[in-house]
Parts: structure tokens; C-alpha cells; sequence
């Protein structure tokens, strides 16, 4: 006669099977590219971003920007609304005063994602095309990684500065 299996052996089959069960139910990564535009006005009545914090002297190192910039489907300002940013800027580079550090939320408040929002860090240079890290997210896109691009694609004014840029996200997510 054979020996019957021990309770323990029989156990440990049991837990792995339950672990190769609810690991075949977990759902698979997509990818979600968004392209977007970001409308900052500088200055003036309709500011979306100011100056909070600005260093003694000359330097503009250590000078700090909040901002509620304006999340639209195109270039002009007549596109439709998608959302809006809420952002912190550092001016974080003795070397070069156009180097910041960049944190932002992107809060999509119409359409598909309505609800959801990525989160982004990474460094700015004004003038440059710029790569960022998305660290996070919201919603549809709750535990997303990847990377933006974004690029400077008009700027006009002087005093009251209005700027676009366009950024395409490629977003990782559950």
C-alpha cells in the first residue's frame, strides 16, 4: 500500500495553485498615448502661472512658480477644453537660469478620461524639446508610468506672455 500525502505537502499544492489562479484573473498593461496642448498665460488678468517665491539679489536661482494652466485638444484658444495642470516650478540650476524642476498633475475633466490624472516630474529647460517622467496617476489611470514629450511650439507677448506647448503622453497603466 502507498503512503498517503501529508497535510503539509498537500498544503503547499493547494497555495500553488490558488497563486497560478489569481495570477492568470490580473489584467494586462496597456498603453495610452494622449496628445494634447498646454495654454500658459504669464502676467496680466488671466495669469495661470506666477511667480510665488523670488530670490534676493539678481539671481534667479531658487525662484518658485505655481500654476493652473489650461489643458486644450489644440494649438488655438478656441479648442475644446480637456482638463488643467497644477504645478510647482523650481528654478533649480545655478549653471543655467532656463533649467527648472517640473511637477505636475494633469487633470483630464471631460471626455474618456474625465476624472483621471497623471502625474509628471522631470526638468525643464525653456526653449528645448523636454522628455519627463509620469510617476503616477489617477482613475483610468491609477498606478501609471511612462514619459511625456513636450515642446515650445508659440509664444507671444512680452509683459503678458502667452505660450503653447504640445505634448504627447505615452502612459502605462492597469
Amino acid at each position: 500500500m502507498a503512503p498517503s500525502p501529508s497535510l503539509p505537502l498537500l498544503l503547499l499544492l493547494f497555495l500553488f495553485a490558488d497563486v497560478a489562479t489569481a495570477s492568470s484573473d490580473e489584467p494586462k498593461e496597456k498603453m495610452t498615448h494622449l496628445h494634447f496642448y498646454f495654454h500658459v498665460y504669464y502676467g496680466g488678468p488671466n495669469a495661470t502661472t506666477v511667480t510665488v517665491v523670488s530670490p534676493p539679489g539678481n539671481s534667479t536661482f531658487g525662484s518658485i512658480a505655481v500654476g493652473n494652466n489650461i489643458l486644450k485638444e489644440g494649438p488655438e484658444s478656441s479648442s475644446m477644453l480637456i482638463g488643467r495642470t497644477y504645478d510647482l516650478t523650481v528654478q533649480a540650476s545655478v549653471e543655467s537660469p532656463s533649467a527648472y524642476l517640473y511637477m505636475l498633475n494633469l487633470v483630464f475633466t471631460s471626455g474618456e478620461y474625465n476624472g483621471s490624472s497623471i502625474s509628471v516630474v522631470g526638468k525643464e529647460v525653456v526653449g528645448e524639446t523636454m522628455e519627463r517622467t509620469i510617476v503616477g496617476g489617477t482613475g483610468k489611470f491609477r498606478m501609471a508610468w511612462g514619459y511625456t514629450i513636450s515642446r515650445l511650439i508659440s509664444s507671444t507677448g512680452t509683459t503678458e506672455l502667452f505660450l503653447v506647448y504640445e505634448h504627447d503622453a505615452y502612459i502605462y497603466h492597469h
